[in-house]
């Protein structure tokens, strides 16, 4: 009886332990394949005070290369809210000098500034004249005239151009993110301004927060000022005709009746350059031209001033013959060998490092 009692005893024993350890498995699956379905649940339904952007999900739509989203125009932006910074900086006090050609030459051979050594190494000096010279006019030799246009305002086209690289890598390392920080959050706001575009429109930001060809500025800057010899290059350091209706500017003397725009005035050249970048990345005039070269970003194509200059025909008033202008002058003074320029560090940037 002792046997048999103990046997079965055992079977109980045994029968418990394994019931226990189907129900402990049971439980533990059931743990691992409901709690995620909470947390999915809880994160949708209860966290709705943390700040989420689900960055990578537009990251993928946005750079998806089979496909071109129209970019939203549909945001009326004042010329005050996209210019701000710029108007502010026109207000500066701060008197520049305006040196004379001779003094600008003798300063490029000073640092050994060619453009000969800028088309082979690709590398600008930081060199900033804030003031085109008034004797620029009265140089006579033509290849001497624009040689000394281009290499006052390169380094102005390439600094400007390299701000907008850096803004642009800081943007797409945002959109990596699942979240933002304060201060990324402040600094979206204040590009949503200045490219006009609408609060959280990142793909919109995404295709106007992007540079121009340098060939392609210094052929418009070119051609708006007859190679810096314009009144309103020499008066108003208005590099690009670029005209307002808001701001500081010159009057056109052969206006038409009724006309009251004036070609925008700036405090330096730069001003004027930041502006002509800002212009052609919001105004919708030129939405194809940023759409075409969205296309070449998807294709991981260079930026190419030949294409992009194609729709530019309403920058003037001449509509494509303007475009063939820009091409001459692009093709004729070799200024596509300036596109992969970049700007050495001046010696405040050293400083910085030291």
């Amino acid at each position: 009886m002792k046997k048999i009692r103990k046997s079965g005893f055992l079977k109980n024993k045994s029968f418990n332990i394994i019931s226990r350890f189907f129900l402990s498995s049971f439980i533990l699956i059931s743990f691992f394949y409901v709690t995620p379905i909470f947390i999915k649940f809880a994160d949708k339904n209860f966290n709705k005070k943390e700040f989420t952007n689900n960055s990578k999900n537009i990251l993928n739509n946005t750079l998806n290369k089979d496909k071109l989203i129209e970019e939203d125009s549909t945001v009326d932006a004042d010329e005050r809210d996209l210019l701000y910074d710029i108007l502010e900086e026109n207000n500066s006090e701060i008197n520049l000098v305006r040196y004379t050609t001779s003094e600008i030459d003798s300063l490029f051979k000073e640092v050994n500034y060619n453009l000969k050594d800028v088309r082979d190494t690709k590398l600008v000096k930081p060199i900033d004249i804030g003031l085109l010279p008034n004797e620029i006019k009265n140089i006579v030799n033509t290849k001497k005239r624009k040689d000394m246009f281009i290499k006052i305002v390169l380094p102005l086209i390439v600094k400007e151009n390299n701000k907008i690289r850096i803004d642009r890598k800081r943007l797409f390392t945002i959109l990596n993110k699942n979240s933002n920080t304060d201060i990324e959050k402040k600094w979206l706001k204040k590009k949503y301004k200045q490219y006009g575009v609408r609060k959280n429109d990142l793909y919109s930001l995404k295709v106007r927060m992007d540079e121009i060809p340098v060939s392609l500025a210094i052929a418009q800057a070119a051609k708006e000022t007859g190679w810096g010899t314009s009144r309103f290059a020499l008066k108003g350091n208005a590099l690009f005709g670029q005209w307002t209706w808001s701001g500081e500017g010159l009057k056109p003397k052969n206006a038409d009746e009724g006309k009251d725009h004036k070609v925008m005035k700036f405090h330096s050249l730069q001003l004027s350059v930041r502006a002509y970048l800002r212009n052609l990345n919001t105004h919708s005039t030129y939405k194809n031209l940023r759409k075409a070269r969205t296309e070449l970003r998807n294709q991981n194509k260079p930026l190419d001033s030949i294409i992009l200059s194609n729709h530019l025909d309403k920058y003037a008033e001449t509509g494509n013959q303007y475009i063939e202008v820009l091409k001459k002058i692009i093709i004729q003074n070799n200024l596509k060998d300036f596109d992969e320029a970049r700007l050495l560090p001046s010696s405040k940037d050293l400083e910085s490092l030291i």
